[in-house]
């Protein structure tokens, strides 16, 4: 069983509208927790989530879909705080361009006492990332899951930074610090690592010494770079598509490493520093290609990898 934990919140996709000064807009579900919680669903785990949620319209509907998609809602918390808004555009290269609205939101209230006080015991990996791990009081409340789980527990983390939600990028290298420390599996995009001022290898060499078993690195349409604790490295090179939009591709990537490893019985602590790093990060290179042909955070099944062929 997985337990992912933090973000949820509804993508608002903007398009041109028949008014010269309106913006037409279309909301799906999303948030990149919630995301990492949809594709292990969609392949086939038991798969539950963990955050505060709205009884507003969206959050209704966010409770909705959890149920439309066997991912299991029944350690969130119920609140009358509104419902985290996400506003997307597209650059011209068809990449996603993100305005947040998280003040006072549901997914970014989470306090101690909303933690269960013991975790089901069937429960093998806990998943964290993104900007519920920096927004208080929710990024104290999981820092505080992921220590105490992290000693016996194998914990998934993906800073998957967001500053135009927080700005300061010392507090998300304190936070990548801190979380390292409970990780087993940690994930980070290219422009992550630009943002936090450093460099793929020396992010995998401060993973690691922190803890991480397996730590990557995506590198967009040019593939991504595996690291294991054991010094072994990999790059697997990128699959060219044609790219509907990137939302969503990076928890894709987590989500189908994440399986991968519960797939071959690597989940519990110390035991997935001996994965196949190049086999793991080619299946899930494929499962985030394939995402990027569809709009929207639209994770892939099993079977939809299967058949992929670009």
């Amino acid at each position: 069983m997985y337990l992912c934990c933090g973000d949820s919140l509804f993508d608002m996709f903007s398009s041109p509208s028949s008014d010269p000064h309106g913006i037409a807009l279309d909301g799906h579900v999303g948030g990149s927790p919630l995301n990492v919680a949809l594709g292990l669903a969609r392949m086939g785990n038991h798969s539950r989530f963990l955050t505060r949620i709205s009884t507003d319209m969206f959050g209704r509907r966010i409770a909705g879909f959890m149920g439309a998609n066997d991912i299991d809602s029944s350690p969130c918390v119920a609140t009358r705080q509104n419902t985290t808004l996400a506003m997307i555009g597209l650059k011209e290269d068809n990449s996603a361009d993100y305005v947040f609205y998280t003040d006072g939101t549901a997914d970014c209230s989470l306090v101690p006492e909303d933690l269960p006080a013991e975790l089901d015991p069937a429960i093998r990996v806990i998943h964290f990332g993104s900007y519920s791990t920096v927004i208080e009081p929710t990024a104290s409340t999981l820092a505080l899951l992921a220590a105490r789980e992290g000693e016996t527990r194998f914990v998934s983390y993906d800073p998957n930074l967001r500053t135009m939600v927080e700005p300061d990028i010392d507090l998300w290298r304190d936070r990548v610090a801190t979380l390292s420390k409970a990780a087993s599996f940690m994930k980070a995009s290219d422009e992550d690592i630009a943002q936090l001022g450093t460099t793929p290898e020396k992010f995998a060499a401060d993973a690691v010494s922190s803890g991480v078993e397996v730590a990557c690195v995506t590198l967009g349409h040019g593939g991504a770079q595996a690291y294991s604790a054991d010094g072994r490295h990999v790059f697997v090179p990128g699959i060219k598509v044609d790219v509907a939009d990137t939302v969503g591709a990076g928890d894709t990537f987590q989500a189908a490493c994440l399986h991968w490893l519960g797939a071959e019985g690597l989940t519990r602590k110390g035991e997935a520093r001996s994965a196949d790093i190049a086999a793991m990060a080619g299946f899930a290179v494929k499962a985030a290609a394939l995402t990027c042909t569809r709009r929207g955070a639209d994770l892939p099944t099993l079977d939809d990898i299967a058949a992929f062929n670009p």
